[in-house]
């Protein structure tokens, strides 16, 4: 599985689990890792809440 396939999958287990509360939980996340000073684990974070947000939007990605 490439990186970027890696990702949805991730933000659709989320969505799956979460739900509406799925952008809470990713923001928790996000603060957990900042507080621990762990950018590369925000960045990734960071990532998965934009493949949400795409999943919800229905935009489509740009072609990588």
């Amino acid at each position: 599985m490439t990186p970027e396939r890696e990702l949805w999958a991730c933000a659709l287990l989320i969505e799956r689990q979460h739900g509406d509360d799925a952008p809470a939980f990713i923001a928790s996340r996000i603060g957990a890792l900042a507080i621990a000073g762990d950018a590369a684990g925000v960045e990734r974070w960071k990532a998965i809440a934009e493949k949400l947000s795409l999943l919800w939007t229905g935009e489509r990605p740009l072609p990588m």
